[in-house]
């Protein structure tokens, strides 16, 4: 029997084959196209998984600036680690010189939608897998265009190590008020990547110079570090060419050519072998945020999305939060293999009994019915720092909050304290907890506010849950703050009654000590303000004094000038009609 009737045989027979097709490609398959994709499923299906099951699995999210060459070089990638194969590539080199983008032929491995190879642009994130040495890697190609920073924020969200690709022939684009640069880097780091590798891409734009690599390395070190990334020194910078093939898996290029003389650092595979793995928190409860829903003809409802902690098994009955669905899990897969369990960090889709795409949807949580389920959160808690708002943040202010996959509207319902971010230092406070003092926040500040979600969310604290208690807050088309959740209100289901328990349990006596502690450095703060207008006042008194003294002194040297001068002239004058 033939390879290829070999593989007809396996679709044939395997039901579970289209569910992992679905999982993969997304809203890109349908069930014309299933034969279509014989060449690329082959080079799963053929695979030797025996090596990915002994290595450390890694998510790897790939972000940056529209148009620096991200697809491309992911694309290409892949097929340098053996993800896809040659003829593959070569087809879609013939598919996009046929469009006229010759040039997107790596980036095609990803981008599957026709408005994706049409405008040459990422919209929806896409995931695919490859292997190094010691890892083996999903990897995440994010969208760079800002109308499709949601998606950005999704993916990102996912993902354990993040790759930053920079255009080398454009940097400034990036880097600029309208660049996606500097938000890609604080959204990373707010989504808890603390491991990033910044890839300089197009270095065949500027001649493969070190100078300008050095030039560029130096400003975005800045920008990572206004994001908050700690030890920019100790962040890999590394020069590639995405298309030529520059320093991925060897010095060399695509023709066997050496660029890049002077760089004596990794390669983009040897970097990727030199990450430290991730923690993988699976003794805490399960928590498995959705990133998408499908129905799948003869396989059933398959939501798919990645494991954030616990552990998911078939058979487990979970629960799906906020709107508290119950199902069975029947089977689970990852890159088309059934797995006997899921574990943090992995991406997978899994089989479920009784529940339609109408009843679940992307950004709820799905969670084990027996082991501290998540719930509805009403409102929640949070330290929210302020670091690029035009103007001043007060009550009732309502930005998109973006955690995990969800994007949702929230409300800033009451703000307790304001802190200045630098000092940890309060700078007012409420004189009750629950009481509104109408208090408000700007750049720098940091506030302990009450937030109140406008459709139904799923959120847990940071202490608890750590990849659901942080997020992006969002307005104007950027992220304008960052928060951590203190605490969530869950509305636990009790019988066909309802109650609101909060979680951490709220402590009155140690909220009271807390707010009594930010009293009395918003008061020493208050003193000190007022202690700096009043010295400033005096300041621009003695200013002002001074400079009528010497605005006085002035006249009067001018004044003794002229009368010198008239003097003088009358001297003169009487002495010239004397002569005469």
């Amino acid at each position: 029997m033939g390879k290829s009737e070999i593989l007809k045989t396996r679709l044939q027979t395997s039901l579970t084959v289209r569910i992992r097709m679905k999982s993969h490609f997304g809203p890109y398959l349908t069930s014309t196209s299933l034969f279509r994709l014989f060449p690329l499923l082959s080079s799963f299906l053929y695979s030797d998984s025996s090596m990915s099951k002994d290595k450390t699995h890694v998510n790897l999210v790939v972000v940056g600036h529209v148009d620096a060459g991200k697809s491309t070089t992911t694309g290409h990638i892949i097929y340098k680690c053996g993800g896809i194969s040659k003829r593959q590539i070569e087809k879609f080199e013939k598919e996009s010189a046929e469009m006229g983008k010759g040039a997107f032929k790596y980036a095609w491995v990803l981008d599957k939608l026709k408005a994706e190879r049409e405008r040459g642009i990422t919209i929806d994130i896409a995931l695919w897998k490859f292997q190094t040495d010691k890892y083996y890697f999903t990897i995440i190609d994010a969208p760079g265009h800002k109308d499709f920073i949601k998606n950005m924020i999704t993916g990102t969200s996912q993902a354990d190590v993040a790759i930053l690709v920079i255009d080398g022939s454009n940097y400034e684009a990036g880097i600029s008020d309208d660049g996606s640069t500097r938000e890609h880097a604080l959204l990373t780091h707010t989504l808890g990547i603390r491991q990033i590798i910044v890839l300089v891409n197009k270095v065949d734009a500027f001649d493969y110079k070190e100078e300008k690599f050095n030039e560029i390395k130096a400003e975005i070190q800045n920008v990572l570090r206004d994001a908050g990334y700690a030890d920019v020194e100790k962040i890999p910078f590394l020069p590639v060419s995405g298309f030529n093939g520059d320093n991925i898996v060897c010095p060399e290029n695509d023709q066997g050519v050496v660029n890049l003389k002077w760089w004596k650092g990794n390669t983009v595979k040897q970097q990727l072998d030199e990450i430290v793995p991730p923690a993988r928190p699976s003794d805490l409860a399960l928590r498995l945020p959705l990133q998408d829903v499908y129905k799948i003809g003869g396989i059933g409802t398959v939501p798919v999305g990645r494991v954030e902690t616990g552990v998911l098994k078939p058979g487990m009955v979970v629960i799906f939060a906020p709107t508290q669905h119950t199902t069975d899990v029947k089977s689970i897969e990852m890159h088309h293999e059934q797995l006997p369990e899921a574990v943090p960090g992995d991406n997978v889709g899994f089989n479920i009994k009784n529940l339609s795409v109408k009843d679940i949807s992307r950004g709820m949580v799905t969670c084990d019915t027996k082991n501290d389920p998540g719930a509805e959160v009403p409102s929640f808690e949070a330290r929210v720092i302020i670091m690029n708002h035009p103007g001043e943040i007060h009550e009732g202010y309502t930005p998109v909050v973006d955690c995990h996959t969800s994007h949702i509207a929230c409300k800033f319902r009451l703000i307790k304290a304001v802190i200045d971010n630098k000092s940890s230092v309060c700078k007012n406070v409420v004189d009750a907890w629950d009481t509104s003092k109408g208090l408000f926040g700007v750049n720098g500040d940091a506030l302990v506010v009450e937030m109140e979600p406008s459709k139904p969310l799923c959120v847990e604290a940071f202490t608890s849950y750590a990849p659901l208690g942080r997020f992006a807050v969002r307005d104007m088309r950027k992220t304008v703050a960052v928060g951590f959740i203190n605490s969530v209100t869950r509305r636990v289901v009790e019988g066909k009654t309802k109650k609101d328990v909060r979680v951490p349990e709220f402590d009155a006596a140690a909220t009271e000590a807390q707010r009594q502690k930010y009293a009395k450095e918003a008061e020493a703060f208050q003193l000190q303000v007022a202690k700096a207008e009043e010295e400033n006042k005096k300041d621009k008194k003695d200013k002002k004094d001074k400079k009528d003294k010497d605005d006085k002194k002035d006249k009067k040297d001018k004044d003794d000038k002229k009368d010198k001068k008239d003097k003088d002239d009358k001297k003169d004058k009487k002495e010239k009609k004397d002569k005469k």
